[in-house]
């Protein structure tokens, strides 16, 4: 009873904080959904590429490539640069799953960009199971993909349309995310990094291939702050539990 006490406290918890990329997630799936129904794709290959993949950039270069002659060697060496940046999302989250057990490999194939974001940053309430919130925030938010793939798939089949613009959602979200971090973060070391590296990423090498040099500049200056940013997040997250 208790442990079922456990996992309802780690789900209201989660719910809440995962609502508005869950309304994302559909909007955008739909999208995802619709433009493999007009590639000529079964409604159900979004589906299943929402379960499999789960990766939203992902998903759209797949169903690209699936109408024509299928090259499973290129298909993997392009979402491997499109996806490069989870390897710097699992590194930074190699202390958080420490110990989680059985469900660190869901929470490991489950990390999108947006869970990732909560899971790492989130305050979660005292007496709730970090790991079981962390679940809950994986599954609402894939939950919500497949949801998405899975009504666009059928939408399309059904209504063909020209759905253009609608990846600024996420674009948004991100944005959204970011302001929020930024106002309840108690250094804005790590932000302003983000900020910097990017924009001179973008400067130097352009919007096609600044992304795996910014997030390798944001690494490499993240780690040499660590020292100093440690001790303020840790005198933060003291305070929380206190």
């Amino acid at each position: 009873m208790a442990h079922g006490g456990t996992k309802t406290a780690a789900f209201r918890a989660a719910a809440p904080l995962s609502l508005p990329i869950m309304a994302g997630f559909v909007f955008l799936g739909i999208t995802c959904g619709m433009y493999s129904s007009s590639l000529g794709l079964p409604w159900w290959m979004s589906t299943l590429m929402s379960i499999a993949i789960f990766g939203g950039s992902a998903e759209f270069i797949v169903a690209s490539m699936l109408p024509g002659a299928f090259d499973p060697l290129t298909t993997f060496v392009v979402i491997l640069v499109v996806q490069a940046r989870h390897l710097f999302y699992g590194l930074s989250m190699l202390e958080p799953f420490r110990g989680m057990g059985k469900k660190k490999p869901y929470l490991i194939y489950a990390m999108c960009d947006e869970s990732f974001s909560i899971n790492y940053s989130a305050h979660v309430p005292a007496g709730v199971d970090r790991g079981w919130f962390m679940v809950f925030v994986s599954l609402l938010n894939q939950s919500s993909w497949v949801v998405g793939c899975t009504l666009g798939g059928i939408f399309g089949s059904m209504i063909p349309l020209a759905v253009e613009g609608i990846s600024f959602a996420m674009t948004a979200l991100f944005v959204v995310i970011f302001l929020d971090q930024w106002l309840t973060e108690p250094s804005h070391a790590s932000s302003i990094t983000g900020l910097v590296a990017s924009a001179a990423a973008l400067a130097l090498f352009g919007a096609d291939g600044f992304l795996i040099p910014a997030m390798i500049a944001i690494l490499a200056v993240v780690t040499a702050l660590r020292p100093r940013l440690q001790p303020v997040y840790g005198a933060r997250k003291e305070d929380e539990e206190a």
